[in-house]
């Protein structure tokens, strides 16, 4: 009997230590998963609810922390890097932590990028007492709601875990969700719970695979290739939206299908090669490059495949598109001429599309013939006098390659970035459809982590600039290289340009000194530049340079892009209600 007692007991200690050998903390668990779909860093600030998360998490080697300076530049951060990466991740506190992310996590979702926020959250048994606690409204019986009920608007999907239980299928959930629909979720986690034991992880797809249906795919393409086929000069568009569809591969099939003229919208600048011998330009309206708007607007059909019409794509809602020459092809449906079609994955109607439609390079002829015409001769030397913005961009233009990404602040950057002319493999980020000004010097960090293999060329203006600017300091820290161009003229251009008041002044700062101090044991090449001859010696200097070079640039306040004094116009109209939309 003795035997047989010791012998039961052996039994039960083995399956005690199995169970201990498939468990995993919850921490770990969102560790795993968040490594599994292809985050390797993510942006965090610690605070009181989050710290044994992060002690979690930091036990995964595969997983590297990056500490920013506030959460709302953190949230930029992930914004960058799920541009670049697909995916990325937020770590923040509760309450003070996760409001302060809000406007970035809510242009997260403007631009569809997939980004996993996740926050610590109250004590379990502090909320079951009715407890008033730190980081909330001082109201027992909602201190722990209001920040849920805020990320419900922002996000795709929100979710708070409390008990164990439900953790892994909650985490798995609401990260399936981000990468199907292409946007921001949150997870709020108990912090009690970030060490509590459950399940590891067991083998499951994430990352979504959808089809089209069938009948619906077939119907919208038959329609669309007839309706182009059958038009005279029809052309093609890129929109921001081919990211969030993965179809930008498709989209060039299609292009090197058809032969159509083929140009980019704004926001989608880079999504199509600038060097290929399709390409007309970029699409935005009045502020088109010279000789794109001609050829779209004068279109009898064009397919925009992942557009956003906007205020800011469309100037104002003055762009000339006509409903009835238009196939709109976006992640959630296509439209043919009125008609739409649902239930169809973008990439497979652009892949389909690409062995139905005709060659056809009238519109492509037509943009060359125009083109002959409007050709700009290139700038004159600025030599020692006041450094133009045109004079500036010619030379930044002269820094890009393949392996480049330039971040264009929403500003007269957007505006002079669009006029570069792109290298082959040459990136171009941009956040038009949210516009938040300092986004990109936390979207720089982001990229720039991202992938280390690629150089980042950041264009900020100082208005933006001064809302942000305590970033350099994380991009220092973790040795990100690249360039910032800092254009001193003392005010919000954009805003100028839209409506000018005394509102629109800003306190100079001496902004390459100022960054210097942000260094700590790091090292930057901060210069101040004033004419073209300084602007070249600092360009030689930061070639051989292995850090960040920061190149303040000394411009007139009202030196701006000839095509931002149009769109401010037409956008200060619409605003005013003198606008109205066409198309």
């Amino acid at each position: 009997m003795e035997g047989t007692g010791h012998g039961m007991d052996t039994g039960r200690y083995e399956v005690q230590v199995n169970n201990q050998m498939n468990q995993v903390t919850i921490g770990s668990y969102l560790a795993q998963r968040l490594e599994e779909v292809g985050v390797r860093d993510y942006f965090a600030i610690p605070g009181d609810f989050n710290l044994s998360l992060l002690d979690e998490l930091l036990k995964n080697p595969r997983l590297k922390m990056i500490n920013c300076c506030n959460e709302l530049n953190a949230g930029y951060a992930a914004d960058g890097y799920a541009r670049e990466n697909g995916v990325a991740a937020l770590l923040l506190t509760f309450g003070v932590g996760g409001l302060s992310a809000v406007n970035a996590v809510a242009g997260a979702f403007a631009e569809d990028l997939p980004v996993i926020v996740v926050s610590g959250g109250p004590n379990v048994s502090s909320l079951v007492e009715n407890r008033i606690l730190h980081h909330t409204l001082a109201l027992p019986e909602e201190g722990d709601k209001f920040v849920l009920s805020v990320y419900k608007e922002i996000t795709a999907h929100a979710v708070v875990i409390r008990e164990p239980s439900t953790a892994a299928f909650r985490i798995d959930e609401a990260i399936r969700i981000a990468l199907s629909v292409r946007k921001p979720v949150y997870i709020e986690i108990a912090c009690n719970l970030a060490g509590a034991m459950i399940s590891k992880p067991n083998i499951l797809t994430l990352t979504p695979t959808r089809q089209s249906d069938p009948g619906s795919l077939q119907k919208a393409l038959k329609h669309a290739a007839a309706f182009l086929n059958g038009a005279r000069q029809p052309v093609l568009v890129a929109g921001s939206r081919l990211r969030a569809g993965n179809a930008a591969g498709a989209f060039k099939s299609v292009a090197s299908k058809c032969a159509y003229g083929v140009a980019c919208m704004p926001n989608a600048k880079s999504f199509f090669p600038e060097t290929d011998p399709q390409f007309i330009g970029i699409y935005w309206g009045s502020a088109s490059s010279p000789g794109c708007r001609e050829v779209v607007e004068s279109s009898d059909a064009y397919l925009f495949a992942g557009p956003i019409f906007s205020d800011y794509t469309t100037v104002g809602f003055s762009a000339l598109i006509q409903p009835a020459r238009l196939v709109e092809a976006s992640p959630e449906r296509i439209l043919v001429e009125g008609q739409v079609y649902h239930g169809i994955v973008l990439s497979e109607f652009l892949e389909g599309l690409a062995s139905r439609l005709n060659s056809n390079a009238t519109s492509l002829d037509a943009y060359l013939r125009i083109k002959v015409a409007a050709t700009v001769a290139p700038p004159v030397s600025c030599g020692e006098v006041s450094l133009s913005t045109r004079c500036l961009f010619h030379h930044i233009n002269e820094c890009l390659d393949g392996t480049t990404t330039v971040v264009a602040e929403t500003g007269d950057s957007w505006f002079n970035g669009m006029d570069l002319h792109l290298p082959e493999g040459c990136k171009f980020e941009i956040q038009m459809q949210y516009g938040s000004i300092g986004w990109s010097v936390g979207a720089f960090l982001g990229l720039a982590a991202a992938n280390p293999q690629r150089r980042v060329i950041g264009l900020i203006g100082d208005g933006s600039f001064q809302m942000t600017a305590q970033e350099v300091s994380t991009i220092l820290r973790y040795n990100c290289s690249g360039i910032i161009f800092l254009m001193n003229n003392g005010a919000y251009t954009i805003e100028v340009m839209i409506h000018d008041g005394p509102y629109n002044t800003l306190q100079n700062w001496n902004y390459a000194a100022m960054v210097e101090t942000l260094k700590g044991q790091s090292a930057i090449l901060s210069q101040v530049v004033r004419s073209e001859k300084e602007l070249v010696a600092a360009l030689k200097k930061s070639k051989t340079f292995k850090g960040l070079t920061f190149i303040e640039v000394i411009l007139n306040r009202t030196d701006c892009n000839k095509a931002l004094l149009g769109w401010g116009t037409a956008v200060a109209d619409y605003n005013g209600g003198k606008g109205k939309a066409s198309g």
